[in-house]
């Protein structure tokens, strides 16, 4: 009898160990430990798109540079010094008086025509402001006055006799009105 009970624990032990081993493998292995899953998820993974491509910029604009300037020693070897260094100084500073003055004339001018430009620009703008704050002004008188119509008309409307009962005068005269209005619209229309 106990072969028979031994023997059971031992086929149920192994049936759990079994089943437990097939979830492991179905759920992909043991579980992460906390430590691994909260270093898992802190990790940058140093995929940044942006900082990839500002990387890439600054290596081709570097690459443009040592051309260029590769290119202006050539240059300097093949035009070599034809002038004597001295009188080579001397016009390049007179070139450069005459590049500042021209530089000098142009920001007076510029300087000029931008103050010119930027007071046409302020005052148009200007003009703008002033008609859009008259259309408003118009739109908000008219809002008034329709206002003010309502409320007089809803008044005369809502006035009572002493027994309760509405005073019938003032209705009717709406009424009128506004036959009288519909029968000038349609004579204006068929005209």
């Amino acid at each position: 009898m106990k072969k028979n009970e031994e023997r059971g624990d031992n086929h149920n032990e192994k049936k759990r160990m079994m089943m437990r081993r097939k979830n492991i493998s179905r759920l992909g292995g043991g579980g992460l430990s906390l430590d691994t899953f909260a270093n898992a998820k802190s990790k940058n993974n140093h995929y940044n798109p942006a900082l990839i491509k500002k990387q890439r910029e600054f290596y081709k604009n570097a690459k443009n540079v040592n051309k260029f300037k590769k290119l202006l020693k050539q240059q300097n070897q093949q035009n070599g010094p034809t002038l004597p260094q001295g009188h080579e100084e001397n016009v390049n500073e007179t070139d450069e008086y005459k590049d500042k003055s021209e530089e000098r004339r142009r920001m007076k001018s510029s300087a000029f025509s931008l103050e010119e430009l930027y007071k046409k620009q302020h005052e148009e703008k200007e003009k703008e402001r002033m008609e859009r704050e008259a259309v408003l002004r118009v739109k908000k008188e008219e809002r008034e006055q329709a206002e003010g119509r309502r409320k007089t008309m809803r008044e005369k409307m809502l006035k009572k006799t002493r027994r309760g009962q509405p005073v019938m005068k003032y209705r009717i005269e709406h009424l009128l009105e506004t036959i009288q209005g519909s029968t000038k619209n349609a004579a204006g229309s068929k005209s």
